[in-house]
């Protein structure tokens, strides 16, 4: 069967650098849109389109979508960092919220029919069960879930308005790094413990924070749900896959393993595969901070022919300080 040309927005970042290199694996044409402020050009494979610029720049999406025959978006282009988002509100609503709506439209004019979002699950805030469902509340506690809770609502009302359809992928601790060493987590000054920890082992930090011991969990710290961020990548070409075959569904899905690992045990699985001891600083808890938070995946699995290939929480750490021992040959060099 042929496979519709993509665009990916975002693409020269975190996340969506990896769904690029799947998407390509899977035969789609692809092509990026990314303004660079927190993406690298370099994370862009060789001979995809790529152009620079932003998704609220309408003429640049008119042009993008009639060079590529674009039929379908995948959309990461946004901001993510939670604290941030408590203390720039508006900078979240422009970048997560604002700029979607401009991309939805562009969409909805070039009469294209799917769109994947690259949702969180920061938009069901503090639930009270664990694991987490589709049809858990969502009631975020920061704007950066409330920017994307506000993204998927447009989306379900655009779906019903227009002949469109979507899937909102809900990610849980996205992790990891390419196993082929392609590209990974590069940002600097990241808050995800896995980049922070492995950053640690190396010597780039003096330690990594615990934040709360407390908790209502086996050790007292947080528990989380770590996805690898090419499993996660692979879910969104299943999805795009779903969304093509049926164009009269939309879809809501949890991204992670159903298994949720606490900050010592993560800091642990550190420790084994570099062989030396993380320095731990236990902090107090930061506002908002659920005890655990880990998703129920039995809708992905029931919905999309998606088996993970690395639910295995020290390949995920050996992949993320491979890339990361890779980004300090390339900047020492």
């Amino acid at each position: 069967m042929t496979k519709i040309p993509v665009l990916v927005t975002g693409g020269a970042g975190y996340i969506g650098s990896h769904a690029v290199l799947a998407l390509q694996d899977a035969g789609y044409p692809v092509a990026v849109i990314d303004n660079l402020v927190t993406g690298f050009r370099f994370a862009v494979p060789e001979g995809v389109p790529f152009y620079q610029g932003d998704i609220e720049d309408a003429a640049l999406l008119k042009r993008i979508f009639a060079e590529q025959g674009t039929r379908a978006v995948v959309h990461f282009a946004g901001s993510v960092v939670v604290p941030e988002s408590v203390s720039n509100p508006l900078k979240y609503y422009h970048n997560n919220t604002a700029k979607s709506r401009s991309l939805i439209a562009a969409v909805v004019e070039a009469g294209i029919g799917h769109i994947i979002f690259s949702s969180t699950a920061a938009t069901y805030g503090t639930p009270e069960v664990s694991p987490v469902t589709e049809d858990t509340p969502q009631r975020p506690i920061n704007p950066y879930g409330m920017s994307k809770l506000m993204t998927e609502a447009m989306l379900a009302d655009v779906a019903a308005a227009h002949p469109l359809n979507y899937c909102a992928l809900r990610y849980f601790n996205v992790a990891g790094a390419d196993p082929q060493g392609r590209t990974g987590q590069s940002t600097a000054g990241a808050t995800h413990l896995i980049k922070v920890a492995v950053e640690a082992a190396l010597g780039k930090r003096a330690s990594v924070g615990v934040f709360g011991t407390d908790f209502d969990t086996p050790d007292g710290t947080g528990v989380r749900d770590y996805i690898h961020v090419s499993d996660l990548a692979v879910a969104h070409v299943h999805a795009l896959g779903a969304l093509v075959a049926n164009s009269q569904q939309s879809l809501q899905l949890n991204c992670g393993y159903g298994r949720g690992y606490s900050v010592l045990e993560v800091l642990d699985a550190i420790d084994r595969v570099t062989n030396r001891r993380v320095v731990r600083e236990l902090q107090g808890r930061r506002a908002g901070d659920p005890a655990a938070l880990v998703a129920d995946t039995s809708r992905i699995r029931a919905t999309l022919p998606w088996v993970p290939a690395y639910a295995d929480l020290d390949t995920i750490v050996g992949h993320a300080l491979a890339w990361e021992r890779r980004l300090s040959d390339t900047n020492n060099q």
